[in-house]
């Protein structure tokens, strides 16, 4: 049914309860899974318009990106990091598409009001403007 999963990560707790749901539903189905982070701070926005040097952020988002999928890598699965930079709505659903997937994972943060003002942006707009699903899983 979904041969590549699209993972959205955000180097964070949410993480915690996504990736696992993922992992169990990708060996099910013998799914390939694409983990992706986008990093969205200064640098990285700026990174190729500037030429300018990896920052320390997105080198901790490259580290955390490859440790999970060793971990996934070691449950059998199989599991291709990416860093990506932006905006994250955007490189989501770019990657999504370049890539032949045919889910998108998300955690939620069951924010309310402001919260959902703030963090569900990005949910809002990938949900409202994928070609494929979208799964979304509640984050701790």
């Amino acid at each position: 049914m979904y041969q590549r999963i699209l993972v959205a990560l955000e180097n964070g707790a949410a993480d915690e309860a996504l990736v696992p749901h993922v992992a169990q539903l990708a060996t099910r189905l013998g799914s390939e899974l694409l983990l992706i982070h986008v990093a969205d701070g200064w640098v990285a926005r700026n990174f190729q318009a500037l030429k300018l040097a990896e920052s320390e952020e997105m080198r901790a988002d490259r580290e955390y990106l490859d440790s999970i999928a060793a971990t996934l890598a070691s449950q059998g699965l199989k599991a291709r990091p990416l860093l990506a930079m932006g905006d994250p709505a955007t490189e989501i659903l770019k990657a999504a598409d370049a890539e032949g997937c045919d889910l998108i994972a998300m955690a939620t943060h069951g924010h309310r009001f402001i919260g959902d003002l703030v963090h569900g942006s990005t949910i809002s707009e990938v949900r409202h403007k994928a070609a494929m699903p979208v799964l979304l899983v509640r984050g701790n």
